[in-house]
């Protein structure tokens, strides 16, 4: 029931990016559904492969290039679908920092609900 939940509270987030921020667009909730099942499983399969692949790199920006990571992930994941776009890669950094603000408040949010 949570994960459900959750994906559904990261779809509407996937909105509210698309509504706040011009640069990214997404058609409707069912093309958040796909998209941020997509995003999830990105992150779970080539997130960790490139954080390991950088590890120089983000030790030395003292992590920073994590946000070049995570904007990567969300702009590859803009690219396998149609109905979510990313106008560039400045638009995917500035749209997954916002994904994943609310992520970080649903994740608290959920952790609260079902503790």
């Amino acid at each position: 029931m949570k994960l459900i939940v959750k994906w559904l509270l990261y779809a509407a987030a996937l909105l509210a990016v698309a509504h706040f921020y011009n640069g990214v667009q997404v058609q409707s909730f069912a093309t958040a559904l796909i998209a941020s099942a997509v995003v999830g499983l990105l992150n779970v399969v080539m997130r960790p492969i490139l954080v390991i692949l950088t590890l120089p790199v983000t030790v030395l920006t003292l992590g920073l290039f994590l946000f070049v990571i995570n904007a990567l992930t969300f702009w590859s994941a803009a690219s396998l679908l149609d109905g979510f776009a990313v106008q560039g890669f400045g638009a995917a950094l500035f749209g997954s920092l916002i994904y994943s603000c609310l992520g970080m408040v649903i994740d608290s949010a959920l952790e609260r609900l079902f503790a």
